[in-house]
């Protein structure tokens, strides 16, 4: 079946059968996805990192459903019921659903009602009283009395050929595959809370008396949904329609099944009886079955679309703007406790620690900048990097007071996300990597270097402890922790590595190195020094040829015997590069980044059988500007004076932000309140906005209008159209279904289940993320959050449309 599984891969993708069978082949090989993208283009036509996933997900899964055809063959054969129709039919199922219905009656299981029946000898009445109803059921029931058979009376020979056809009827796959599709185009998920369940399960209560059709519920609301049940909040039911057809009047599904197989109400003897069968037949067992497939079916719909959202977020964040090699100082707020702090080097080496007490109840203030002041002269520190968690204003306004008594230290202060420190500090690589320092001086340390380069700090977490994602606990973890080792592979690799710099986790996550390969080149380089060329990486054990192919492109080695070492240039294509040098003149040096030179020569000139037209356009790019990098240039946001709390906001504010995670509802936004508002996805644009993404991304900054403060429900409703009008004054107490917002920092954990997540750092100690509320706005609470309902203008004009219900 290989061909015919590339041939379906490549319709799906739009691409030539042929590039999908090179990518398998490079894949089944050990090549990575970002290897095949990069540097093998010639074999695969160009098919790009994200052509490369989907293909790789669709080959897994289509394997998969290869596997499980042979074992049903395998099943099906072994007991002797194998015929050619049969299986052409299984041959010809192009899902696994639909491979299953097929199974379903050869499928071995528990004696049945039906078997029973068949083996007490009443197969010849069912077939005869649905072959021909104008026979009399009990006239013909009588015949087959038989008390040694276990068949007492007629009435219970009527009930076996019943179980009989109910069988029947309930695993013919073409009639299941139809209804399936039936009742998903035409059923709807309704949820009721449990008797005595309303105060406990307050936080779902937009879901106590709720119905919606399948076709239309977005994914974090069937996630809502499902914890509801999960934790015996809710009552779920997937209802066939919306309406219940009047009593007596067979319903669509009832009449789908007895026209497949010719019942009809004529009058004739046995009628009543065979609608009867199909009655119990649909409410008994194909109702059922079909309540469990849709079930399912919404949850894998709203699990890919959850690990989607967390993937793509993630993305953001790990090729979010680096400032650079800059020498910084890392706060790690905190009250009681004190602020942590630590400074790193411009390549991300801690030179000191401290810890300040400027806030309640110490208030050394003085102290506080006096050591900061003395740390950053010391050190030549260019940035302060403040952690966004508890007491962060109250931080960032001391990181203000050191800058305005200071000017001479020339510093700026950027505020940070912090989700995920406390996980680094206390991981087993925290302490082999920061033996000499307490836990708590870990997490600033982790914040510091997050500036200089979040992707290569962030690689050190559990990428579901960085806290971008919606309802991530309830998602499959092997599903998702493939999704998001992806999009870091991904990363890692578009940006590239410095061998001599690089950590363990970060070399890792490049091409064909694991884990041993990357604690070996550390070893290495710790025992030998900085690595002079690419071809020394041949000299780190076990680092052998495969592996030196899969790395080499992705690792740099910037000032070191070779230039073309420090670019993305493969060592395969340097005698490329050397005709190149000699078509052009001169040597390497003069060459690099010479836009004029590089333009001017056709990349046809250089192009074989080896190294096609693709390769050598994409080195004479990166001659043009070797070793770029494909992040954006930093930038900090700059938070309002003066408001530093929730309190502080009124609506109408012009305030800006950074992004702190997109939803399928909207976008999260950090205004330095210690609580993300909500831009609603209807507040984004004026134009119809299908996906958030779309308009901003996790690390952007933007500038937002408060529309609604909601105080006591820690609700804050923001818009990026800043011509919208606020609520009034006392608007905070109103509930709506529109622009809810507000992700709380001190809540607890991601998913928004009020307990404390993997990352971060809340307010009362260590545990739960600081940003929390993971779902959020519409869905933080774990159901749709009746939130504060825009006021004004946009008020009355998501009235007038209509959307100011279901909003979320």
């Amino acid at each position: 079946m290989t061909t015919s599984i590339h041939q379906k891969i490549a319709e799906e993708l739009g691409v030539r059968e042929r590039q999908v069978s090179a990518a398998v082949e490079l894949l089944d090989g050990g090549a990575t996805v970002p290897f095949i993208a990069r540097y093998r283009k010639e074999a695969t036509e160009s098919l790009d990192d994200a052509q490369l996933r989907a293909l790789e997900e669709r080959l897994r899964y289509l394997r998969e459903l290869e596997e499980r055809r042979a074992a049903i063959l395998e099943s099906i054969g072994s007991q002797g019921r194998l015929d050619d129709d049969l299986r052409a039919q299984i041959m010809a199922a192009d899902s696994k659903a639909r491979l299953e219905d097929i199974y379903l009656p050869y499928k071995p299981k528990r004696r049945t009602k039906a078997m029973i029946a068949r083996e007490a000898g009443l197969e010849p009445l069912a077939d005869g009283l649905l072959g021909d109803p104008s026979v009399d059921p009990q006239a013909a029931a009588a015949a087959f009395v038989d008390a040694g058979k276990g068949v007492a009376d007629a009435a219970a020979a009527l009930e076996g050929a019943r179980a009989i056809l109910v069988e029947r009827f309930a695993e013919d796959a073409d009639l299941i595959g139809e209804l399936r599709e039936l009742m998903w185009a035409n059923g709807r998920l309704v949820s009721r809370v449990r008797e005595e369940k309303q105060e406990a399960g307050a936080k779902f209560s937009d879901y106590f008396d709720f119905a919606e059709p399948f076709t239309r519920l977005p994914s974090h609301r069937v996630l809502a949904m499902f914890r509801g049940e999960k934790e015996e909040v809710l009552t779920l039911a997937l209802e066939p329609e919306a309406e219940t057809p009047e009593p007596g009047t067979p319903s669509r599904y009832e009449a789908r099944i007895a026209r497949r197989f010719g019942v009809a109400d004529r009058g004739r003897p046995a009628d009543r009886w065979l609608l009867d069968t199909v009655r119990w037949a649909w409410r008994t067992r194909v109702l059922v079955h079909l309540g469990i497939d849709l079930r399912m079916r919404l949850w894998q719909a709203a699990e890919e679309e959850a690990v989607r959202v967390f993937a793509t977020n993630l993305r953001d964040l790990l090729l979010a703007a680096p400032a650079g090699t800059r020498a910084t100082i890392g706060l790690d707020p905190g009250l009681r406790t004190g602020v942590k702090v630590a400074v790193v080097d411009a390549t991300g080496k801690v030179v000191a620690t401290e810890t300040i007490y400027p806030h309640e109840p110490r208030r050394r203030w003085d102290e506080s900048i006096a050591v900061l002041a003395r740390l950053a002269a010391a050190h030549q520190v260019e940035l302060v990097a403040i952690g966004n968690g508890t007491a962060s204003r109250e931080t960032d306004k001391l990181a203000g007071d050191l800058i305005k008594r200071h000017p001479e230290l020339k510093l700026t202060k950027v505020v940070v996300s912090e989700a995920g420190a406390s996980v680094y500090s206390a991981s087993a690589y925290a302490s082999q990597e920061l033996p000499e320092l307490d836990v708590s001086l870990r997490g600033a340390v982790s914040i510091a270097r997050r500036l200089q380069d979040p992707l290569a700090e962030l690689v050190k977490i559990d990428p579901k402890s960085i806290g971008v994602g919606q309802y991530q606990h309830d998602v499959s973890e092997t599903k998702l922790s493939r999704s998001l080792d992806a999009v870091v592979e991904d990363c890692v690799n578009a940006v590239g590595v410095d061998v001599n710099t690089a950590s363990a986790p970060l070399l890792t996550r490049v091409s064909g190195i694991g884990s041993g390969l990357a604690g070996n080149i550390v070893q290495h380089r710790d025992a030998n020094g900085p690595f002079r060329s690419r071809r020394a990486l041949k000299d780190v054990p076990r680092l052998g040829p495969k592996a030196f192919e899969q790395c080499a492109g992705f690792l740099r080695i910037p000032a070191g015997d070779d230039p073309l070492d420090a670019s993305s240039v493969h060592p395969e294509s340097y005698p490329v590069v050397r005709r190149i040098i000699d078509a052009a003149g001169g040597d390497i040096a003069t060459l690099i980044g010479n836009a004029a030179v590089l333009r001017g020569l056709d990349p046809r000139r250089f192009a074989d059988d080896t190294f096609g037209l693709p390769t050598v356009t994409d080195i004479l790019k990166e001659l043009e500007k070797p070793g770029r990098d494909p992040r954006p240039a930093f930038r900090a946001a700059t938070f309002k004076e003066g408001v530093e709390k929730i309190s502080d906001l009124e609506p109408g504010m012009l305030l800006e932000g950074v992004v702190t995670n997109v939803a399928a509802f909207g976008a999260f936004v950090d205004v330095g309140v210690h609580q993300d508002g909500l831009v609603h996805v209807s507040a984004m644009s004026r134009n119809f906005v299908k996906d958030p993404r779309e308009v901003v991304k996790p690390g952007d900054i933007v500038r937002v209008k408060v529309l609604d403060v909601d105080i006591p429900r820690k609700r804050i409703s923001l818009t990026l159209r800043l011509d919208d009008e606020a609520a009034g004054p006392n608007a905070g107490g109103r509930r709506g279904r529109g622009a809810e917002g507000g992700r709380d920092r001190d809540g607890g954990g991601q998913d928004g289940r009020g307990r404390s997540g993997a990352g971060g750092r809340g307010q009362a100690g260590r545990g739960g993320d600081r940003r929390g509320g993971g779902q959020g706005g519409a869905d933080r609470r774990g159901g749709r959050d009746r939130g504060p309902q825009p006021g004004g203008a946009l008020a009355e004009a998501l009235r007038k449309a209509g959307l100011d219900k279901g909003l979320d």
